[in-house]
C-alpha cells in the first residue's frame, strides 16, 4: 500500500477531541460487533467473511484469492478462514465453470441466515452511533 503524504497543517485541540471521539466510536462499534459474532457463533473474521461474499455483485462469486484480499489477509490464511466456515456449513466451495483451477465459496443456507440475522443486527448499531461517527467526522474540518 503506497505511503500518504502527512499533512503539514497543525492539529487543534478540537482536531484531538474529534479524533478522539470517532476512535471512541470506532472502538465501541468493533466491541458491539465482536461480541454479536461471538453471539451467533462466528468470530469477527468469519462475520466479515460471510459479509463480504454476500456484497459480492449479483452472480460474482468470490474466490479465495479475494476473499484473502477483502479480509487483508494472505492466501493461506483465507483458506484456513474458509475451511473453517465450510466445516461449520456456513459456506461451500465450487469449481469455477470458466476456470477448473479456480475455486468459488459461496454462503450456504444457513449462512445466509447466520449473516442475515448479524447484518440486520449490526445496521441498526450504525444507525445508534452514525450521529457520533458524523459529528466528529464533521468537526475535524471545523478549525
Amino acid at each position: 500500500m503506497p505511503r500518504r503524504q502527512l499533512s503539514a497543517a497543525p492539529l487543534t485541540p478540537a482536531n484531538f477531541r474529534a479524533l478522539a471521539t470517532y476512535r471512541y466510536a470506532l472502538r465501541r462499534f468493533l466491541h458491539f460487533s465482536t461480541e454479536a459474532a461471538r453471539a451467533a457463533g462466528l468470530t469477527q473474521q468469519q462475520y466479515q467473511v460471510l459479509l463480504a461474499i454476500k456484497a459480492a455483485p449479483r452472480n460474482k462469486f468470490l474466490t479465495i484469492g479475494e476473499v484473502a484480499e477483502q479480509m487483508q489477509l494472505r492466501h493461506h490464511s483465507a483458506v484456513g478462514l474458509v475451511d473453517r466456515l465450510v466445516h461449520r456449513g456456513w459456506l461451500r466451495r465450487v469449481a469455477d465453470t470458466a476456470d477448473g483451477r479456480r475455486v468459488q465459496v459461496r454462503l450456504t443456507v444457513s449462512g445466509e441466515k447466520v449473516l442475515i440475522k448479524l447484518a440486520a443486527a449490526h445496521r441498526d448499531e450504525l444507525r445508534r452511533l452514525s450521529p457520533e461517527f458524523i459529528r466528529s467526522l464533521q468537526s475535524l474540518d471545523a478549525d
